[in-house]
């Protein structure tokens, strides 16, 4: 598992008052990036190896601003050439929102998708876990 601590900034709040919806995909992608460097270690675009074929949010509770959060970042399905990064957000020991995105491993020039072998799927498995129970299942 990856973990990243952010600091919302006040631009990150809405009329309501609670960080708005919109941000966290964005904090989600960039949680990602641990993951990304296995696939492109420099994150050179050029050397792109992963496209995004799904990505769902649940919205559980509500993030606020000046408490910091923590996103919790790691695989909860390995297939052959795709897998589900799974991201938990965490506010004031509450799990508050769950992402879960669906990676291909895809090479650009022959627009394929690319069985996940050897070292790589190696490093995949070490970050592999199950989901957790919604609260109260």
């Amino acid at each position: 598992m990856f973990v990243r601590t952010l600091e919302p900034a006040f631009y990150d709040t809405d009329a309501l008052g609670h960080v708005n919806n919109t941000r966290l995909p964005a904090w989600f992608e960039l949680a990602r990036n641990d993951l990304f460097r296995l696939f492109t270690p420099d994150l050179d675009p050029r050397k792109w190896r992963l496209i995004m074929a799904r990505m769902e949010v649940d919205y559980r509770a509500e993030l606020h601003y000046g408490s910091d959060i923590e996103i919790r970042t790691y695989v909860s399905r390995l297939g052959n050439s795709s897998f589900t990064v799974t991201q938990e957000a965490w506010q004031k020991g509450e799990m508050t929102n769950l992402g879960h995105t669906v990676m291909v491993h895809f090479d650009h020039h022959t627009k394929r998708a690319v069985p996940i072998e050897g070292e790589l799927r190696e490093a995949l498995e070490a970050h592999l876990q199950p989901v957790p129970e919604p609260a109260g299942a």
